[in-house]
């Protein structure tokens, strides 16, 4: 069975934004949704603490602050976003091994030369990466 992932454009438009604003840096975040839900709503911009256009770090301390936010807001993950600077939109070794939210739609947008726009999510469970379907709706 293939997953979808729908997301309404603006916050597509807000993933895409700041992968340009952070490159040539990779960009980083997350979309919190109701617990349960699989619905995307609060759009979190973080911090690459690595500052680095190959790998991306979420800061401990900002991280920790987010969970107990969204724990706060009965919210949960629902999509985990970073850019990759000089390649495709496809998991790295690197992120496979870090993804560590079953439950989340794993979002990569390529901010290289010509690929404005490359927009693709996946699911990473126990190291496997399946690529799915991304369905932008317009509105709320």
């Amino acid at each position: 069975m293939r997953t979808v992932l729908r997301i309404r454009r603006d916050l597509v438009d807000a993933i895409l934004a700041h992968a340009r604003r952070d490159h040539p840096d990779e960009a980083c975040g997350v979309i919190a949704g109701p617990a349960g839900s699989d619905r995307p709503e609060r759009f979190i911009a973080m911090l690459n603490a690595a500052r680095s256009p190959t790998f991306y770090e979420f800061d401990s301390m900002d991280l920790l602050r987010l969970y107990k936010e969204m724990d706060a807001n009965d919210e949960e993950p629902v999509v985990i976003y970073h850019s990759h600077t000089a390649t495709e939109a496809y998991p790295s070794r690197t992120d496979i091994s870090y993804a560590n939210e079953p439950g989340a739609h794993y979002v990569l947008v390529s901010t290289r030369d010509g690929a404005d726009g490359e927009f693709r999510s996946f699911r990473i469970v126990d190291g496997e990466v399946t690529e799915e379907e991304v369905s932008v709706l317009d509105g709320e």
